[in-house]
């Protein structure tokens, strides 16, 4: 089962609306967007998962699908921090490719000279919680009723992972770069 990260691609459509349709628990990443068939996935890759200054999101690779995302958002140079988030489908998940993947994320921000990334997660998550720890990112406090779906609030638990912070031991995902002609 090779995995990987590489940026989005319009021929990834399909994988994404297969995995977002592959469970419930998605609804919040995908932010009431109703991605219902390829068309909508394919702009959905290009309005909301792009690889540009300010946000970068990389697929999850497995056996040459797409099954998840991690991105990096609010990406901001002047302090040099960014927001992380990721998801994976449920056949995906259970075998550490969330926290490889957030880990391979990290070292390529802080090597592109970021030097704080920041995450949350709802504190009725736990296996979030897990990705986050597993991948070097240390609890700073509970954010109360941050976030509303639906009809209810959520507290978040707010990580963060310093440039200066020790690195996790066990490495990141490998990331592959689409061949560009020229």
């Amino acid at each position: 089962m090779p995995v990987h990260l590489r940026p989005w691609s319009p021929d990834d459509a399909s994988a994404l609306l297969v995995a977002r349709r592959s469970s419930a628990d998605l609804d919040p990443q995908f932010a009431g967007t109703d991605i219902h068939d390829e068309l909508a996935a394919t702009d959905y890759i290009s309005t909301v998962l792009p690889f540009g200054e300010r946000a970068k999101h990389w697929a999850v690779v497995q056996d040459g699908v797409a099954v998840g995302n991690v991105g990096l958002t609010a990406i901001e140079m002047r302090h040099r921090t960014a927001w992380v988030s990721y998801w994976l489908a449920p056949g995906a998940r259970g075998h550490g490719s969330a926290s490889r993947a957030v880990r391979a994320v990290a070292a390529w921000a802080f090597d592109a000279g970021l030097f704080r990334l920041e995450l949350g997660h709802r504190v009725n998550n736990p296996a979030s919680c897990r990705v986050a720890t597993a991948a070097g990112f240390v609890a700073e406090g509970v954010e109360r009723q941050k976030l509303l779906y639906g009809a209810e609030r959520f507290d978040v638990e707010t990580h963060a992972r310093l440039a200066s912070d020790p690195a996790p031991v066990t490495p990141g995902l490998p990331m592959r770069w689409p061949h560009r002609a020229g």
